[in-house]
């Protein structure tokens, strides 16, 4: 039997340029890699009555839909396992944050299920400075898609959330900038790490989660 593919989970806040480090990862030539993330999961898998689904940002806004979120991460991460079983690479790009009404406990959850798989967790980085005039900038064919900036040149709190939650608890197999690095070189860090060893950040997550972390959620 074939070895599984590698799965790389990039998480960071939104317009912190995770697509655009899959893009490059794809267009490598060290195997085949599919591409999930929010943006797909959301735009042609997600019912519209749940939506914003795993993309639903901290701060507890829709405790309505928080029941279903434990499920549908299952969902995204069960097809990952999957893919990565069948033999191509995986790279999924996602938002993690624990900033809901009350603690759902998914990372932990997402760590259990990548048990004994070759799977790595990359923290993308970017200042909010950057952040912001990627959203102020826009991007063709998605306008009014993103929060941004207030008349006075505020940063929205909404923003500012994802900033303080995005990156807790912060255990990465590496992290990247995307401010002072290109996509095409963040992906080729992201292939050295591959290269140095085993993953550790998911096992020490899945370690640090309770038994019953992301359980005790009703299901809908």
């Amino acid at each position: 039997m074939a070895p599984p593919g590698i799965i790389v989970v990039l998480n960071g806040a939104p317009r912190s340029g995770k697509s655009s480090i899959a893009r490059a990862m794809q267009g490598s030539s060290d195997g085949v890699w599919l591409h999930l993330g929010v943006d797909a999961f959301c735009a042609s898998i997600t019912p519209a009555r749940l939506l914003p689904g795993i993309g639903l940002r901290p701060g507890g806004e829709r405790p309505d839909l928080e029941a279903y979120l434990p499920p549908l991460f299952d969902a995204l991460y069960g097809a990952a396992v999957a893919m990565s079983r069948l033999g191509p690479h995986v790279v999924v790009d996602v938002g993690h944050h624990d900033d809901y009404s009350r603690p759902l406990g998914i990372l932990g959850r997402v760590a259990r299920r990548l048990s004994g798989l070759p799977a790595y967790f990359i923290g993308v980085r970017c200042p909010v400075e950057t952040i912001m005039r990627r959203r102020d900038a826009g991007e063709p064919g998605r306008e009014g898609r993103y929060v941004r900036s207030g008349t006075d040149g505020a940063i929205p709190d909404a923003v500012l959330r994802w900033e303080r939650a995005v990156h807790d608890p912060g255990v990465y197999d590496l992290e990247v900038d995307t401010s002072v690095r290109s996509p095409e070189e963040c992906a080729l860090a992201i292939r050295a790490r591959l290269v140095q060893g085993p993953p550790t950040a998911f096992p020490d997550l899945g370690g640090q989660a309770t038994a019953t972390s992301g359980q005790d959620v009703d299901r809908p």
